[in-house]
């Protein structure tokens, strides 16, 4: 039996992430020919199929889902120890970063990120995707590198860093005819409000507390983003409860001002979050520091991250 080649490890790996056969090749930077043989031989070694073609894709066989995490624990020991031997020079590296975000990160955060990236990192790419029921899964495998929002459902195996707090705003146009300086309990629940239903993000305690309190909203829109949120309140006779930075970066967008929210609201921490696998890899480090060096802020400057939690 012919001995297992690195290469076919990592055809293995990207074909069972990405259920393709192309992408794994495009993922790795090798010929879609190559990675074909690379599964040849792997389905030879193990006499198995590993991979049947579906409507969905190349999915896993029964055989391929039981030895996978002893193939992907090979790799990523390997990893680890290539990681070990030699840093991270920013300048130098060619390397692409995956990160999970928040619409609302997207909007006041990545500009800053990017900025950044291209004065001192210049070849290296970074990929963006929404944080979804599947993050805690794409973090673990390593298919996603951070994830930065409001995470409460990790649990063990994950650091995580607070970046800052965030609270609670309105938004209302600013001719709204019938809003003035401040906005009262009662034309909070009297005016017609845009409702975010977004994962990953802290908004959901906004309608869990409210809803708590019997405060009664006259939701007019349920919208899946805050992208078009600013522009909708600026334009209509609507009102939006949303994060304050996102907040404070739209009022110099749009026709719009910030009032307080007449209910209380609490504070929560905006935080960056990975897998245990990646905390030593002086790349995933150095992104790290970055984004908590150029996002956080004053309060949590230099906050060290949180190990991960494991039950007694």
């Amino acid at each position: 039996m012919a001995k297992l080649d690195l290469e076919w490890l990592m055809v293995f790996d990207e074909v069972y992430k990405t259920a393709s056969v192309s992408k794994a090749a495009d993922r790795l930077g090798i010929p879609q020919a190559a990675a074909s043989t690379a599964l040849i031989k792997l389905r030879a070694h193990f006499d198995d199929k590993l991979f049947s073609r579906t409507a969905r894709g190349m999915l896993p066989t029964p055989r391929a889902e039981a030895i996978q995490p002893s193939l992907r624990a090979v790799l990523a020991h390997l990893e680890q120890a290539r990681a070990s031997r030699s840093g991270f020079v920013p300048a130098e590296a060619r390397r692409t970063f995956r990160i999970s975000m928040t619409d609302i990160s997207e909007i006041v955060l990545l500009p800053t990120l990017i900025n950044h990236l291209r004065r001192v990192a210049t070849l290296v790419q970074v990929e963006i995707e929404k944080i979804s029921t599947d993050s805690v899964r794409r973090l673990q495998e390593g298919d996603v590198d951070l994830a930065v929002g409001f995470m409460p459902q990790l649990d063990a195996g994950f650091y995580q860093q607070v970046l800052f707090a965030q609270n609670f705003v309105c938004l209302a146009a600013k001719d709204h005819p019938r809003i003035g300086a401040r906005l009262s309990k009662a034309a909070f629940a009297r005016e017609g409000h845009v409702l975010v239903s977004a994962s990953g993000t802290g908004h959901a305690i906004v309608d869990k507390l409210l809803e708590r309190a019997d405060v009664e909203r006259q939701v007019v829109l349920r919208v899946p983003s805050f992208l078009g949120v600013a522009r909708i309140v600026a334009e209509t006779e609507l009102i939006a409860t949303v994060p304050l930075r996102y907040g404070e970066l739209m009022t110099t967008r749009e026709a719009i001002r910030l009032l307080p929210v007449p209910h209380a609201l609490p504070h929560y921490n905006v935080k960056q979050h990975w897998h245990e696998r990646f905390h030593a890899d002086p790349g995933n480090a150095w992104l790290r520091r970055t984004i908590a060096e150029l996002l956080g802020d004053a309060r949590h400057a230099g906050a060290k991250a949180e190990k991960p939690w494991r039950p007694d």
